[in-house]
């Protein structure tokens, strides 16, 4: 797939040396197919700390409100930051990366997130007859913690370097394809300026 792509450049700048049009709309970009499912399981692991966000929000409200127990609620606050954590970390963010080199590593991001599904998971309340918050705080706790171990193995077999290789040859593809793009757009402005002259 990225052989085609970096094909379709060379033979697009063959096409500018010989002096020939260029038709933006022919050049193919190609999505990677392990860069697509690298977001869309960041995509899924977002949803699952939105979830734990949820559950930890709503169950550090009753502590509060009703006073079953304020250290409680205190944790699940403190859960509740640590979540928003791993999800600002999944958008891959270079501001936020850049002051937590830890999450740039599949491993970090894996630990992070059993931790928030633990402490989700963890000191439980007396919730009475409500099965069903007891119920989604275990979907998002383990859903959590299923995503956080796919991570670890991951980092453990250098899945993180591969993308971060295959990330660069993407950036530096479109760029040629966008440079190419602009070599079209002057080429097509010289030679209407040398239509005018001749007129």
């Amino acid at each position: 797939m990225e052989r085609d792509g970096e094909g379709t450049v060379s033979s697009q700048t063959q096409r500018v040396n010989n002096g020939r049009s260029i038709s933006p709309g022919r050049v193919r970009t190609g999505s990677d197919p392990f860069l697509v499912t690298c977001r869309l399981f960041s995509f899924v692991t977002a949803l699952a700390s939105i979830l734990c966000i949820v559950v930890n929000v709503y169950s550090a409200v009753r502590s509060f409100t009703h006073e079953y127990d304020v250290f409680d609620g205190i944790f699940r606050c403190y859960a509740v930051v640590i979540a928003v954590i791993v999800v600002v970390a999944e958008t891959e963010w270079g501001f936020f990366i850049k002051f937590w080199k830890v999450l740039e590593f599949s491993a970090g991001r894996g630990m992070l997130q059993i931790f928030v599904a633990v402490m989700t998971r963890a000191y439980p309340e007396d919730y009475g007859q409500r099965n069903d918050l007891i119920l989604l705080r275990n979907i998002a706790s383990y859903f959590l913690l299923t995503c956080g171990a796919i991570y670890i193995i991951s980092g453990l077999l250098c899945f993180g370097f591969i993308k971060r290789a295959r990330q660069a040859k993407e950036i530096s593809r479109e760029q040629a394809i966008n440079d190419l793009q602009e070599l079209e757009r002057r080429r097509e402005e010289l030679e209407a300026l040398l239509i005018q002259e001749r007129a």
